[in-house]
């Protein structure tokens, strides 16, 4: 006999797990398939473990630098291995955290391979040998994995993805980058602080080539000041590995091709989603490029098959796939009967984004040059953190804020910073957004001093000419 749920979530990262807990709020009999660790790779590989490594780093670069807070520490060094283990327990910890969470709200676990055999019906293949489960519902979050170079595969030993550099087997004293995205920025900057020669090589004409390009310019003059060697227009046309370390022929942008050697190879070129082998393609469901497409609730073509996070279209961030998850939770519990709640679709442009590095990045909306192409007349304004009293205090005085605003309407359409701590800041923006408020919203909030939130207000007040203390 087969085990019947209302709904059944395929992969437990922060798309699935969320997903299941509101499903499970809602009065829905649930249960999660994972095939290797609850929380998925967002909270055991991505996220949250990076998050660790950056800020050992980060205690590290300002041990280093006590001298300017008039402190003094001496021979100061990092413990890799201890780095790396503080890091794998911090997982560890939030593992066990979503475990609790499965129990606590009475969602069923079956841990193992799981694969949609005909609709409405699920196979797991796992330790208690071939599962069988039916569900009228079934929400695909098998998330993603890193993209290999065509070329080049991940060894794990010279070559790494993501996942072989949060368990580096030794430290790296010279290390290439391919991609300067979120990832490979935080890795440059982790790997950078902790003392080894970081190149960081990027196609495009600039890093994090999604952020405005007054972010991309100060950033990339900032890791420069840092050390990196940064080349952007460039590709890596070969690399190969061998017992010291990787040979790459990297063609820089005046189209001269050299062969350099590094001690160890992150690439860092994107990601591929986890849909093969789980019975999409027998059941009809359309793809785009490997990816699902989904409607504004998360449907797929095939009736009772929803898809979230990293299978579905960008951005391919967790607190999207944690969205998405609420939002299908809640069209399938409507579907079912529940006349008392009322999901909304998700405006893409309502999602911040944010990279970990150092100086940190964060932003959300359009990007001054994205809202010019879209026809809008805009006000930008920008404020650096060195006219902010609490960056100067904080001995953090290298950044900006930067907003962009509808001339005509006062709609705030971006906003875009680059110093210390903005991924915390960021919210204030996106709640802005998300409620569509004015200029004069934001001019007329009293912002609390000493902070660095003044200086989101000082921004908007520069877009309007009215910037006080610059």
């Amino acid at each position: 006999m087969a085990d019947t749920y209302d709904l059944i979530v395929l992969g437990s990262g922060p798309g699935g797990y969320v997903a299941a807990i509101r499903a499970a709020q809602l009065g829905l009999k649930v249960a999660i398939v994972e095939r290797e660790l609850l929380g998925g790779i967002c909270l055991n590989w991505g996220c949250i473990p990076t998050k660790a490594l950056l800020r050992s780093a980060e205690v590290l670069h300002n041990m280093k630098h006590a001298k300017a807070y008039g402190l003094a520490a001496e021979n100061v060094s990092a413990d890799l291995p201890a780095v790396v283990a503080r890091s794998r327990a911090v997982a560890k910890q939030l593992n066990q955290g979503v475990t609790h969470l499965m129990k606590k709200n009475k969602i069923t676990v079956h841990m193992g391979m799981g694969t949609i055999t005909a609709p409405g019906k699920l196979e797991v293949k796992g330790e208690k040998g071939v599962e069988s489960l039916t569900a009228k519902h079934i929400i695909v979050a098998t998330g993603a994995r890193a993209r290999d170079l065509p070329f080049a595969p991940a060894d794990g030993k010279r070559i790494w993805t993501y996942r072989h550099a949060m368990t580096p087997p030794d430290m790296p004293t010279e290390l290439l980058v391919i991609g300067s995205g979120a990832i490979g920025i935080e890795f440059a900057s982790f790997y950078n602080d902790m003392g080894a020669k970081v190149t960081v090589v990027e196609m495009l004409d600039r890093i994090v080539p999604v952020e405005d390009a007054d972010v991309s310019a100060f950033l990339e003059k900032s890791l420069k000041k840092q050390g990196m060697t940064i080349l952007t227009g460039a590709g890596v046309e070969d690399l190969k590995a061998d017992g010291k370390g990787v040979a790459a022929k990297i063609k820089t942008k005046d189209g001269k091709v050299a062969e350099q050697r590094f001690s160890h190879a992150i690439v860092a070129i994107g990601i591929v989603p986890n849909i093969q082998n789980i019975g999409l393609e027998k059941l009809g469901v359309k793809m785009d490029r490997g990816f699902i497409p989904i409607d504004g609730l998360c449907r797929t073509n095939v009736p009772g098959i929803w898809a979230i996070g990293d299978v579905a279209p960008a951005p391919w961030l967790a607190h999207k796939a944690s969205h998405e998850g609420v939002i299908a939770a809640e069209a399938i519990a409507q579907a079912l009967g529940n006349k008392d709640v009322h999901p909304h679709p998700m405006d893409k442009l309502n999602i911040p984004g944010c990279t970990y590095c150092h100086p940190q990045v964060a932003s959300v909306g359009l990007t001054e040059a994205k809202a010019k192409e879209a026809g809008y007349e805009v006000k930008a304004g920008t404020f650096p953190f060195i006219g902010n009293g609490k960056a100067i205090a904080l001995g953090e005085a290298e950044g900006f804020v930067k907003t962009v605003f509808d001339a005509r309407t006062g709609e705030l359409l971006g906003a875009h910073m680059v110093g210390a701590e903005v991924t915390e800041l960021i919210h204030g923006y996106t709640v802005g957004k998300t409620a569509e408020l004015v200029e004069t919203d934001f001019i007329n909030t009293v912002y609390p001093h000493p902070t660095l939130s003044e200086m989101m207000h000082e921004a908007v007040l520069s877009a309007y000419g009215r910037v006080l203390h610059i």
